[in-house]
């Protein structure tokens, strides 16, 4: 017994080392293998330019607030070639269909469809946004929220511009606007180091989802899979989980340019966030096995992150732990920096550190999630 407690006091110290440099090695591994991608992303040059007919399509429910506001940014896109909008009206109890009414009067290219019922076993808004893609008209698909606006008049022409041969999905980013406070900082550097992995997968060959609020895809592809039905008892995942279903390593492209970005408002209250996060979060249960084990290595290895430095500063060698911890902070600040530059978060970086730590946190409230039921409702 007295052998068993002098080896452990001798040795243990060494072994929280070698777990810290273990996590330390995991991590650095992902910057290197995944997240440099985005850093340092540059377009492929085209060798011609083309554009495709367009066809956009936003769900509401009870939006009426969200479409006065934000689908004049939709509507006024400047684009030489055809391109439709269709707004589905989810069984809306607002003023929503007198709106799109309105709206309709001013611009021709607007198709509104009023949906009155439910859709009974089909929670969320894979109903209404199946409908929306069996009425439209035109091949290329580009979907949005009506709590979104484009960033720019230039969205849709950029969104498209990905598209060549072999591509069936666009996946664009889906920012917040920038407001004061802790809580906006905090979602907005959860949506930017989403965004980091998600972009970065998929131009590793390895893409596992996309976010509805800006993503493009083929009307056939939706056909060839038979629509949602293999995720219809799921409330959400119309984004995430079909993109997962459906991607491969070539048939997907990312843009990264401000102006194809979206921009929506973030909640204003912790648990309205905390909510919404939850939802999104479940579906992941759902994603491939491969995918699955990657993001589950790299979210365990960033939890166990602080909790180990913490107690090798305390119980092993101060100056090989700073050491060792400053390769992985130095690799990540220019991988930030560069990413934050490109998707215009670059205020965030100067909270960037704190931010990371806040993610410990991050992991611990939003795991049990991952094992949660999924919810059925849609808000």
């Amino acid at each position: 017994m007295g052998e068993i407690q002098t080896f452990f006091i001798t040795w243990w110290p060494w072994i929280l080392f070698s777990l810290f440099c273990l996590v330390i090695l995991i991590q650095l591994i992902y910057y290197i293998a995944f997240f440099r991608r985005v850093a340092f992303f540059k377009p492929a040059s085209k060798e011609k330019t083309q554009t495709h007919a367009v066809s956009i399509i936003v769900c509401a429910r009870d939006e009426a607030n969200n479409l006065t506001k934000y689908l004049p940014g939709v509507l006024v896109q400047t684009y030489p070639t055809t391109h439709e909008l269709i707004v589905v009206n989810h069984n809306s109890q607002d003023e929503t269909r007198y709106l799109l009414d309105e709206f309709k009067k001013t611009f021709k290219n607007l198709q509104a469809i009023n949906l009155e019922q439910e859709a009974l076993g089909i929670p969320g808004k894979k109903y209404p946004l199946s409908i929306g893609i069996k009425e439209a008209k035109h091949e290329i698909l580009l979907l949005t929220d009506a709590d979104c606006v484009p960033a720019s008049e230039f969205w849709l022409q950029k969104m498209q511009e990905a598209y060549h041969d072999g591509v069936e999905i666009v996946l664009g980013y889906g920012a917040y606007n920038k407001k004061p406070g802790v809580l906006n900082k905090i979602i907005r550097f959860e949506t930017f180091h989403s965004a980091l992995q998600y972009m970065s997968y998929a131009l590793a060959g390895l893409p596992y989802m996309g976010v509805g609020r800006n993503l493009s895809y083929k009307r056939e592809l939706f056909f060839r899979q038979k629509g949602f039905s293999s995720i219809n008892h799921v409330a959400s995942g119309d984004d995430d989980l079909f993109i997962n279903q459906v991607a491969t390593k070539h048939n997907v492209n990312v843009v990264l340019d401000q102006e194809a970005f979206t921009l929506s408002e973030p909640k204003r209250k912790f648990g309205d966030w905390v909510r919404q996060k939850n939802r999104h979060y479940s579906t992941s249960k759902f994603y491939k096995p491969v995918h699955k084990f990657l993001l589950g290595l790299y979210s365990t290895s960033h939890f166990f992150l602080y909790p180990l430095f913490v107690l090798c500063l305390l119980f092993f060698d101060w100056r090989l732990t700073l050491g060792v911890f400053g390769v992985r902070f130095l690799w990540q600040a220019v991988v930030y920096y560069n990413a934050m530059k490109k998707m215009n978060e670059k205020d965030l970086f100067y909270w960037w550190w704190i931010l990371d730590i806040w993610m410990f946190i991050h992991y611990f409230i939003f795991a049990p999630s991952i094992w949660r039921k999924p919810n059925k409702n849609w808000n």
